[in-house]
């Protein structure tokens, strides 16, 4: 995710870094090869008269325009969904640590020890959909039997939401939470374990491989053809005016593509390692323990992962 500090809107036109266009530079230069390739053969093809005029470029322009912004909205709305379930993963882990420390205000040991197991599912949900190994952090985190079974099982934050309820059972056994504290706790137990699926849902089901594939064939063969379109009018202004063009088809079509992964590295991505951070620093400080891990920071390129 790009945080970048408030900007001019004349100096913002001149970033870089968090933009699409390192993504489409090769894509552009193709455009402008072509562009060069038309003016060069527009005294040919005009001696063989050859006439491609703009009217139906304009005609595939709209509807291409109309189904980029479908995709974009479908993108965007993968994108917010991801975050509304990450947002609600914060605050149900601040409400079962809250709900801890009220119901049992004297038991450091319990309530550092679900604050651990609270930090290792946010963790392990973030190495998950990232596909990255969660080994160090559950080891860091968890007791080492209970480390080593998640790290085995088929479904490690499950399993971890296995534990915690499990370790809330125990105490509600033991006479130390009541029936309606118990009940407030599976709730939101309920509710990681919806927030679980939910992102499984966004990262488990692609936009349909055939939708994106016939816009970007549909896009790219415009972005091709359409210097040949324009050389007749423009001739030497042909390359300007196909660039900026094809930059906003190919730009939204980028951008379509990555932020229908919500989860991933990516600059216009979600910044998974700082959701999981502020989540450990807000757990740990419940519970009364230093020192706190540092605020994550974006990098020198403004990203923050």
């Amino acid at each position: 995710m790009i945080i970048r500090p408030p900007q001019s809107w004349f100096v913002r036109l001149f970033n870089w870094h968090g933009s699409v266009l390192s993504m489409i530079i090769f894509r552009l230069g193709l455009n402008l090869f072509m562009s060069v390739v038309a003016i060069i053969a527009w005294p040919y093809y005009e001696k063989l008269n050859i006439h491609l005029t703009v009217a139906p470029f304009s005609l595939l322009g709209i509807a291409i325009a109309i189904f980029l912004g479908f995709r974009n909205n479908a993108s965007y709305s993968r994108y917010t969904e991801a975050r509304m379930l990450w947002g609600s993963v914060t605050i149900t882990t601040r409400s079962l640590m809250r709900q801890t420390v009220s119901a049992l205000p004297d038991d450091t040991d319990i309530q550092q020890k679900l604050s651990h197991y609270l930090t290792a599912f946010s963790w392990c949900l973030n190495h998950q959909l990232r596909q990255q190994d969660a080994t160090r952090d559950m080891q860091r985190l968890l007791p080492a039997d209970a480390a080593a079974e998640v790290m085995k099982s088929t479904s490690a934050c499950n399993r971890i939401l296995i534990f915690i309820g499990k370790e809330y059972a125990s105490l509600r056994r033991e006479g130390k939470i009541n029936d309606f504290v118990w009940q407030n706790i599976d709730e939101n137990l309920n509710e990681l374990s919806r927030c679980l699926g939910g992102c499984e849902r966004i990262a488990n089901t692609p936009v349909p491989f055939a939708y994106a594939l016939i816009l970007q064939r549909t896009v790219y063969l415009f972005c091709t053809l359409l210097p040949l379109a324009l050389v007749s009018d423009l001739h030497l202004m042909t390359p300007f005016v196909s660039a900026f063009i094809s930059y906003a088809f190919l730009s939204w079509d980028s951008i379509a593509e990555e932020m229908e992964h919500p989860f991933g590295t990516h600059p216009n991505n979600l910044a998974l390692n700082a959701i999981c951070t502020s989540i450990e620093r807000n757990l740990m400080d419940i519970t009364g323990q230093s020192p706190l891990p540092p605020l994550p920071v974006p990098d020198k390129r403004f990203n923050l992962i």
